[in-house]
């Protein structure tokens, strides 16, 4: 199974779920930017308590999904993972945080369609800045490299009030404007 394939497979069971859940990561920044490989997929997902069986039974077939995993994601790392059976790949599950960025991120998702499925995308502007967030959290030129190839597809399209006004919030201005002027750049596939 290529990782296009699991994507696929992975929204038909989020959107059959009715679970809300937004694409992140190297899977978004491939959308909106220049393409990388990557091993797995981020979705940020909205779950309360009492919708855990729904995301487990989802998954049950053909995932090594824990339930008590999925529960210990309500807490720090806010995180958990599924293991896709036939080809090992891994599906990362994030919490949505109840922080002002995160509820804005999940409030402007995007509806796109992939191989005629639906996605819910997190928008070109929110891959940037959350790219720059992680890279402030844990260094990584691939998280940086990202952020450029999105902007490097993108910036015309750009809301760069909307941007700036969180690059600030964030901050990450400094890293946002040395990919503004080019200072970083994507990484050449």
């Amino acid at each position: 199974m290529t990782e296009q394939e699991l994507l696929i497979d992975c929204l038909r069971r989020l959107n059959k779920a009715e679970i809300p859940y937004m694409v992140t990561g190297s899977m978004a920044s491939n959308f909106w930017g220049i393409p990388r490989t990557t091993h797995d997929l981020d979705f940020a997902i909205q779950l309360g308590p009492g919708s855990v069986p729904k995301l487990v039974s989802a998954f049950a077939e053909d995932f090594f999904l824990d339930e008590h995993a999925v529960r210990a994601a309500f807490a720090p790392p806010f995180q958990c993972n599924a293991i896709d059976k036939r080809s090992g790949l891994k599906v990362d599950f994030w919490m949505r945080a109840n922080n002002s960025f995160e509820r804005e991120m999940f409030r402007r998702r995007v509806e796109q369609r992939i191989s005629g499925q639906v996605v819910w995308l997190a928008t070109a502007e929110d891959v940037i800045l959350h790219k720059l967030y992680w890279d402030k959290i844990t260094p990584s030129e691939r998280q940086r490299t990202d952020a450029a190839g999105v902007f490097a597809v993108q910036n015309q399209a750009l809301d760069w009030n909307y941007l700036d006004l969180w690059a600030s919030e964030l901050g990450v201005t400094d890293a946002l404007q040395l990919v503004r002027e080019g200072k970083i750049k994507p990484k050449a596939t």
